[in-house]
């Protein structure tokens, strides 16, 4: 087409769903999910409001859209995804979709799960080293360590369920297929196969930064403010949108300057961390996540389509995302 843009001039990200890859282009997401009876459905949309406005351009601020966004297209591409990959028959041979409410009702029981276990657990064990009247700065180190080990190890952890480990796959056939849009080269499955697994705008990337960046301001904040236990455990929530807004500042800076030696050092832990959170993805993965990096391209007229992914067929009757 005479307006497409050329190879990498757009940015692209996403992330892994259940049984698929969903991408999100400039003004666009799509969502492309395996069947069980193996065929593709996909799904795409145009963006508005936050997701394209222009607070987006402005500095911190589009740190917390950000954060926003990702929880908000993640588990509409969840619902979408869950909705697919575990649809069945039932003995009139219709199918059964996968429950809204005890989908949603996981998510509620994920999110409470988060802020005990990465919240509040972290300064409940470090507190315990007032017993032995440890200095308060120790303390308030070593609920940053531990809130990161804790970070880690539950990854890893996870990491070794069969059905995350194809999570991580397909997060891994995700990264492949944008490496190989910016790096000019055709979606196919054989060209997706030279590109790392790894990507340097990944949101694992921005996990770690916040946990990190979270570390320092908690450090400077109860060394400033000492209020209790109670004022330190509801500081850590209400701090949340600054820390996510200062780590998406860093990990643009690391991603406009990643081909400078000293930058790229600095960012290996966040492409080491990857290896936890991304596995190397079989050909039917692949096939996916060009799926839905195919339903991004058409809705932006990036390029031709026919030419790109000729051999992908859509399901006409996919579901809505909710």
């Amino acid at each position: 087409m005479s307006d497409a843009n050329p190879p990498g001039s757009l940015y692209y990200g996403g992330q892994a769903v259940l049984e698929g890859v969903m991408i999100r282009g400039p003004e666009h997401m799509a969502v492309a999910v395996r069947h069980p009876k193996g065929h593709i459905v996909q799904h795409s949309e145009k963006l508005g409001g936050l997701y394209t406005g222009r607070a987006r351009r402005i500095p911190l601020l589009r740190g917390m859209i950000v954060l926003w966004e990702t929880m908000s297209l993640g588990m509409r591409a969840l619902g979408f995804s869950s909705r697919v990959a575990f649809e069945e028959e039932d003995e009139s041979g219709k199918p059964v979709e996968f429950p809204e409410k005890v989908f949603w009702g996981t998510m509620v029981v994920a999110v409470l799960f988060v802020v005990g276990f990465f919240f509040a657990a972290p300064i409940l064990l470090a507190n315990l080293l007032e017993l032995v009247d440890a200095n308060r700065l120790v303390i308030v180190a070593v609920e940053g360590v531990v809130r990161l080990a804790m970070f880690i190890g539950y990854i890893w952890v996870i990491g070794r369920i069969g059905e995350i480990r194809r999570v991580f796959q397909y997060h891994g056939a995700e990264h492949m297929t944008i490496h190989a849009h910016e790096a000019g080269q055709p979606i196919t499955i054989e060209s997706i196969r030279r590109f790392p697994k790894e990507h340097t705008r990944c949101g694992t990337s921005f996990l770690l930064v916040v946990v990190l960046v979270a570390l320092l301001t908690f450090f400077v904040f109860d060394v400033l403010v000492d209020r209790g236990i109670l004022v330190r455990t509801l500081s850590r929530i209400v701090f949340m949108p600054v820390v996510a807004a200062i780590s998406y500042e860093i990990l643009r800076f690391g991603a406009r300057f990643g081909s400078n030696p000293i930058v790229k050092a600095m960012f290996l832990p966040n492409i080491g961390l990857q290896a936890l959170t991304t596995k190397v993805p079989d050909d039917s993965q692949i096939e996916v996540a060009m799926a839905s990096f195919q339903a991004v391209l058409e809705a932006t007229h990036e390029v031709p389509v026919a030419e790109l992914i000729p051999e992908i067929e859509a399901l006409e009757d996919a579901p809505p995302l909710p």
